[in-house]
């Protein structure tokens, strides 16, 4: 990098006397005292609002590289310029004229900040979306689903009240295929699913049941999500995503929801590399079935240092009932995108069968907290260049919901992929922790059993991993799982969370 008071062109690389343009070119400014300016001016107040967000770079635009420092810009232009010479020394272009009646792609700079502070800029051609042009994602809606099982045992019922055949009152019906209310009529589905994908080419993961992946000789692969009736086909080459569901389509009778926009009742939205997941029809709509619409806005889930206790009496139907329809309401949307109700949602449900008048205004309390960020969404971004990365935490001894033991600890752990969350848990510790460490020690054990089923799921989706990150904030723990050696003081805690 030149100093303060060098002029701030690009280094070249000696392999072009080209100049980019847009290049500052302060050197005559510099040479005539213009320096001095300069600086003045990179103090005064700016013009504009405010500076742009350096939690959010991967969102700015050139025009946000101009409000920033001297030095700020010379080093993203710097990146910019190493990223047109990476590009030709592949020869991925070349000048030359446009032809007549043709028409030039736009392009824009898309800006990221690596761990390690390096500045990286990519060019990107407006239109071509670096998520959108690469997974086509396909959405299926299966009709009738549990209709299609075949089942292994003889099973007979009555024949429906006022329909019953004439002369024949007193038979029953064989099921030959499941019917919904069936017990085994989940598993006849999927053992069929399974039996007409298989037909297809395609193979069950070991890590998930859900999921089904046909490989091509080309080294690519197309991607089946199943969740009961509700189908997902996704792969990079839309051709074979096209066949694919073609095929499907002609085995099963299906709705074809086109491009995937809604899943499991939640909005799927794509907008400039980055996908959008919310509940937010369904959270306007339980806001407003509990009268909570316009309630005053809370600013946390729970009030700040609540802890709920077990109610002494005998809790009403009616407010039971209340109770329960709002806890899985509410799990409901724990489940699906909101990981900041993990706590709060599992402590109150808790509490579910026995409510008390209290606990029911904090779930009222939660709801407060949802009004105000009822448009939230998870927000995936593809350009971010961001793997997959596990944090975990637990508290020490402060959940008193059990009546017959007031010591044990709670704990949390979360993964983000792409900038955003993909799995969250929290739960009360099942072990009594004698110490903060064991309690700490105890989650980084379970979170480790998921990191090491992410590491089955993204292998056999093509995608190895030779390790995720686990972030803690206890150095005992993390000292005694870099360190598994039998001590005095972690021989107690059971060995099956020796596992990290």
């Amino acid at each position: 990098m030149p100093d303060a008071n060098s002029a701030t062109s690009i280094p070249n690389s000696g392999q072009s006397s080209n100049t980019v343009e847009g290049d500052p070119g302060h050197a005559k400014s510099a040479t005539e005292g213009g320096a001095l300016w300069c600086y003045f001016l990179s103090k005064a107040i700016p013009h504009h609002d405010e500076l742009p967000d350096s939690m959010n770079v991967q969102d700015w635009m050139t025009k946000d590289i101009s409000k920033l420092s001297a030095e700020d810009q010379q080093a993203w232009c710097k990146a910019q310029f190493e990223e047109l010479e990476a590009l030709k020394k592949r020869n991925v272009y070349e000048l030359a004229d446009l032809p007549p009646g043709r028409k030039a792609i736009k392009n824009h700079w898309v800006f990221n900040l690596k761990s390690d502070g390096r500045k990286k800029a990519r060019l990107v051609a407006k239109g071509f979306s670096q998520i959108e042009g690469l997974w086509k994602i396909e959405g299926l809606d299966v009709k009738s689903t549990f209709l299609y099982g075949t089942l292994d045992e003889e099973l007979y019922m009555e024949q429906p009240q006022g329909f019953k055949v004439l002369g024949n009152k007193h038979k029953v019906l064989r099921l030959k295929k499941a019917i919904y209310g069936l017990k085994q009529a989940a598993r006849a589905w999927w053992h069929e699913l399974d039996r007409s994908l298989k037909a297809l080419n395609f193979s069950c993961l070991y890590a998930d049941a859900g999921i089904f992946v046909a490989k091509h000789y080309d080294r690519t692969m197309v991607i089946i999500l199943a969740c009961v009736d509700d189908i997902i086909l996704t792969g990079p080459n839309t051709a074979q995503v096209a066949s694919k569901k073609k095929l499907f389509m002609d085995k099963w009778e299906c709705r074809d929801l086109g491009k995937c926009r809604e899943f499991l009742h939640m909005r799927i939205e794509y907008q400039g590399g980055k996908t959008y997941l919310d509940q937010v029809p369904y959270l306007e709509k339980i806001l407003k079935c509990f009268g909570m619409a316009d309630a005053k806005a809370a600013q946390t889930p729970l009030p700040t240092s609540y802890k709920p206790e077990p109610f002494d009496g005998t809790a009403m139907a009616a407010l039971r009932s209340q109770y329960q329809s709002v806890i899985g309401s509410l799990l409901y949307l724990m489940l699906g995108t909101h990981l900041d109700l993990a706590f709060a949602v599992t402590q109150m449900a808790k509490f579910a069968h026995n409510p008390s008048e209290e606990h029911l205004l904090k779930t009222r309390h939660i709801l407060r907290y949802l009004a105000s960020m009822h448009k939230y969404a998870l927000v995936y971004d593809g350009r971010s260049d961001a793997g997959l990365y596990a944090y975990c935490d637990s508290s020490y001894g402060d959940d008193r919901s059990d009546a017959d033991c007031r010591h044990r600890s709670m704990q949390g752990y979360y993964f983000s992929l792409a900038n955003a969350s993909v799995k969250w848990h929290s739960k009360t510790q099942t072990l009594i922790s004698m110490s903060s460490t064991m309690a700490e020690y105890i989650v980084l054990s379970d979170c480790a059993r998921d990191c090491a089923w992410y590491k089955i799921l993204f292998g056999e989706l093509g995608k190895p991993m030779p390790y995720i990150p686990i972030y803690g904030d206890s150095h005992g723990a993390i000292f005694n799982a870099q360190n598994p050696v039998t001590q005095k003081g972690i021989k107690h805690i059971e060995i099956c969370y020796h596992y990290i």
